[in-house]
């Protein structure tokens, strides 16, 4: 631990409560402000897209700038958007919403480079523990802002869950007073009076181990937002289950999701990135079993937990693989290019939940996200095979 990967951990644990707070009440307000019930989770799914959308405005944003100063801003324009959230749901507004939803998304795509931030702050060796360490910040994240968006949800009289977005705005600020003591990483300075000399965008992309490492990753967010999306409308609005116990659902599910970044980093040091995506696929197929499943709240239960695992391991061996496929001058080019596949497959995902969940039901959402494990195992061993030539 240093100070800038110490202030980072801090930030994420504030920063994070945006898509926690998103994913867990944007389906169920949805539903409550728009007679459309396909399209319930559409603000979660718009958060996701603007996420996607925003990602390689981010990485040239912190080119020019550094990552300090667009940390900051966008910590700020987040915290500012929230107040306009609380300001749809009071209105009943479910397209001002979405708009708000949307640019939230778009302050996340500079929050999810912390762990490009985390990873410049050590030495290359020592990335994937530094990734791992910033992930564990998620549980507390997650915890805190689960717990006490539930608590808030009544602050406002006769506005539910406005409240909860009031509070987000406390949370969504406090990385921007935390970032204003991040020192920028001389290392990762671009010079801009230089004429860039790494490789093309094509060149970087068709490596066997940077496609290996975008597609665990984007695959790990794209099952696990499809059907973390549609969980709280599963849960609540379809079968009964309280709020209290779906968030109960989603809090471990968030700390699956990152308390085996304890040993993440470790596992990959010892097996391998390959061998922990496979385990990941492996949790994965565990979940889509037991959806098939009664629904109950502890199949959920189950579930979540097993859908958390697989996104630790497949997430985190791709995002700690992809930080080697680049050369210095290349990193804000290749990192802008992993998130904008990681965050549009899952911006697709998403965008999917709620109408395969209305038209489908819970199991056959869980079945359609087969082929994109098939296609995991597929590149992952094409890129075991052409290593070895």
């Amino acid at each position: 631990m240093n100070k800038n990967l110490s202030l980072l951990v801090l930030s994420q644990i504030f920063g994070f409560t945006n898509a926690a707070i998103t994913v867990f009440l944007g389906g169920i307000i949805g539903s409550q402000i728009t007679s459309i019930k396909s399209l319930s989770t559409l603000p979660v799914a718009l958060s996701v897209v603007g996420t996607a959308i925003f990602t390689i405005f981010a990485s040239k944003i912190m080119s020019k700038i550094g990552r300090r100063l667009g940390f900051i801003f966008a910590a700020l324009g987040s915290s500012g958007t929230t107040l306009l959230a609380a300001f749809a749901i009071t209105q009943q507004n479910f397209i001002l919403f979405c708009i708000a939803c949307l640019v939230l998304g778009m302050g996340m795509a500079f929050t999810h480079q912390y762990r490009f931030a985390a990873a410049e702050s050590v030495e290359k060796e020592q990335a994937t523990k530094a990734i791992s360490i910033l992930m564990l910040a998620g549980i507390v994240s997650g915890f805190m802002a689960l717990t006490l968006a539930n608590y808030t949800k009544n602050l406002i009289p006769e506005h539910l869950y406005a409240g909860s977005y009031l509070l987000l705005t406390v949370f969504t600020f406090i990385p921007a007073m935390l970032l204003f003591f991040y020192k920028d990483n001389e290392k990762a300075k671009v010079d801009f009076n230089n004429k860039y000399s790494g490789r093309k965008f094509s060149e970087i992309l068709f490596q066997p181990r940077f496609l290996q490492a975008a597609t665990a990753a984007a695959v790990a967010y794209a099952v696990m937002s499809c059907l973390m999306t549609a969980t709280p409308l599963s849960m609540h609005v379809m079968e009964k289950i309280s709020l209290e116990k779906t968030g109960i659902v989603l809090q471990f599910h968030l700390v699956a999701m990152f308390l085996p970044s304890l040993i993440t980093g470790h596992l990959i040091k010892k097996f391998g990135h390959s061998n922990i995506m496979y385990i990941g696929v492996i949790f994965y197929l565990v979940t889509i079993i037991l959806s098939l499943l009664e629904q109950t709240f502890a199949n959920y239960f189950v579930s979540l937990v097993f859908l958390g695992l697989g996104w630790n391991f497949l997430f985190i061996s791709g995002t700690s693989l992809v930080v080697l496929t680049y050369n210095e001058e290349e990193k804000f080019r290749a990192q802008g290019m992993n998130d904008l596949i990681v965050y549009s497959t899952m911006a697709l995902a998403s965008l999917s939940a709620g109408i395969l969940l209305s038209f489908t039901g819970w199991k056959m959402m869980n079945l359609f996200c087969l082929p994109l494990l098939i296609l995991t195992v597929y590149i992952t061993f094409r890129a075991d095979v052409l290593s070895k030539k």
